[in-house]
């Protein structure tokens, strides 16, 4: 390479270096770049073109800095105006945005000196990113060699500093995708807002109570706790231009359609802070050289109020709060507000993909009250997840038994793996298995699985010894669409569905999070859920990186604990935020 091409470069990285140190985001840096264009060779014909090479050159730095593929690239796109805008594209037509195709043989047509230029200018301006802290990906370093390890951190340094690198990643790219939409002169800033929740979570504690607190200690960045739940509320209502609401519409939430614009309202900011956590462990590429499995299960945040006004006489609380369902939980009937989310599993960080609302139709309420669909459900969360990985396999619990869900893992070209509730004929094969000389185990071939009275696909239908007491015949029934399962087979994959993570820690875990609050606007419910699953992730993402780099097995457990992570996680927001 020329010492002319050399210097083009460099002034390229000089100039994301100075940019670097004031901005927060990757793509804020690549839209302020200045990019020498006389200094390119592009040889397509410029008269024709339907995006410059200024507009190309940004889009395929990026691509090179986050070390994405052409195709992801473009599909992110055509969905996110940030990055549109960023690249210098029309930011008023999402649709009209460059194909894998484009970006392709537009670097084919740079000439191999641009090309030098291209990738001269990607290391440079990844590594001040990188050290600028704006690069939220590739903090997993290579595991030390004996070596390294002489002059290395002790592991407690370690681990201190993978944790400030997982907390400067929340205060930076986490929680700021959560806007509460007030004004801009606003006493309390989001900054403070969040940082309040994070200190409410670590505290165990409420609005109020955290509010007491500051006004005791003269605290000038703790608001009062009327202040701080009208922002998170804030959080959830959509924007007046889009649902044609007011804050006042959603005072009351009694109806599903407003219910369905706040999750999107909240969910919009979570996919968007989720990006930037699933980013922070693309350096390893652990999705890239392993099979990716998640799980889908429903956890309950029990509502106490007594849902009848005369029980009896069959007459509900005409105020009771509609996102409320029954449940059963440890023998008791219970009531409580209900969240479905897909979570990665097995030899994954166990990171929360997306969350769902979930709506039943409860005894308590008319017969034709609307309710979400269990197939619907499993839909919008395997569209979340497919947005940050590529899934193999996904496992559900006996709960999702129903033959659309299925239809849809399959239509996707997933396998899927269930136990499933034990029938009459269920119960008539384990009887077999047992009265038989040898086997202790067996597979059902080829089960018939109708949409619409037509055959979609076919299962396996699985029967293997279980060690629960409350499996009937003591034998577990699982279903999977993976193909003519080998009775030496079976045991391997039943092993492999309870080798996910426990599902019901993870939900523990973030409820221990959650702030106590007697509200019933699902704003604020919803929205201390998503926050909390947050809160989760980061956590786990610190333990994941700490056990990647020191060659720990991840599913040991944890090197931090959540309680110390999320109290050093509200100091570091107040200390920096």
């Amino acid at each position: 390479m020329t010492s002319d091409l050399a210097a083009v470069a460099e002034s390229i990285v000089v100039h994301a270096e100075t940019l670097c140190e004031r901005e927060d985001h990757l793509w804020d840096v690549i839209r302020q770049l200045s990019i020498p264009v006389d200094d390119l060779e592009d040889a397509r014909d410029q008269n024709r073109v339907d995006f410059e090479t200024d507009e190309m050159f940004r889009t395929l730095l990026f691509k090179g800095i986050r070390g994405i593929s052409q195709n992801e690239l473009a599909q992110r796109l055509g969905r996110e105006p940030s990055l549109v805008k960023s690249f210098h594209f029309d930011i008023t037509n999402l649709k009209n945005t460059p194909t894998q195709q484009q970006l392709s043989y537009t670097h084919g047509k740079f000439s191999e000196d641009t090309q030098e230029i291209l990738n001269r200018t990607v290391a440079g301006v990844r590594q001040v990113a990188l050290d600028n802290d704006v690069l939220t990906e590739a903090l997993v370093p290579s595991v030390p060699t004996e070596t390294e390890e002489e002059g290395a951190q002790s592991t407690s340094e370690y681990k201190k500093e993978k944790a400030q690198k997982t907390l400067t990643l929340a205060r930076k790219h986490v929680l700021p995708e959560f806007d509460t939409k007030r004004a801009a002169h606003k006493t309390y800033s989001d900054e403070v807002i969040l940082d309040m929740f994070a200190r409410i979570c670590a505290n165990n504690g409420s609005a109020h109570s955290e509010a007491e607190y500051g006004w005791l200690t003269d605290d000038d960045l703790v608001c009062d706790d009327s202040t701080f739940l009208k922002a998170i509320k804030k959080i959830g209502t959509p924007d007046d231009a889009d649902g044609q609401l007011t804050f006042a519409d959603f005072e009351d939430l009694d109806s599903l359609p407003k219910i369905s614009q706040t999750r999107d309202e909240i969910m919009t900011a979570f996919d968007a802070a989720t990006q930037n956590i699933i980013n922070s462990i693309r350096g390893d590429d652990p999705f890239d050289s392993r099979e990716t499995v998640a799980a889908i299960d429903i956890t309950h945040d029990q509502f106490h109020v007594w849902p009848w006004e005369d029980k009896e006489a069959g007459i509900a609380k005409p105020d009771y709060p509609k996102m409320v369902s029954g449940y059963k939980k440890d023998g008791e009937y219970k009531h409580g507000y209900k969240y479905a989310t897909i979570t990665l599993v097995g030899n994954h960080a166990p990171i929360v993909l997306g969350i769902e609302p979930v709506k039943e139709n409860s005894k308590w309420e008319p017969d034709d009250s609307p309710s979400y669909s269990k197939a619907d459900l499993v839909s919008r969360l395997l569209d979340r997840a497919e947005q940050f990985v590529d899934l193999d396999t996904v496992m559900f619990d006996r709960g999702f038994y129903a033959n659309r869900v299925y239809a849809d893992v399959h239509e996707r070209g997933l396998t899927y793996l269930s136990p499933v509730p034990t029938y009459e004929d269920d119960l008539a094969a384990i009887q077999d298995i047992q009265e038989h000389p040898t086997a202790d185990a067996a597979v059902k071939h080829n089960v018939p699985f109708e949409i619409d009275g037509e055959v979609h696909h076919e299962a396996e239908f699985l029967y293997t010894p279980s060690t629960s007491d409350e499996a009937d015949g003591k034998y577990a029934v699982f279903v999977t669409n993976e193909d003519h399962v080998d009775p030496e087979e079976i045991q391997s994959i039943a092993n492999g569905y309870s080798r996910r993570w426990d599902i019901e820690n993870q939900y523990k875990s973030i409820k221990d999070f959650m702030p106590k609050t007697s509200s019933t606007d699902y704003r604020l419910r919803l929205c201390n859920f998503a926050l909390s699953t947050l809160i989760y992730n980061l956590w786990r993402l610190t333990d994941y990186l700490i056990k990647v780099a020191l060659d720990k097995p991840i599913r040991s457990p944890p090197v931090i604990t959540a309680k110390t992570f999320v109290r050093a996680l509200g100091d570091f927001l107040r200390e920096f935020g």
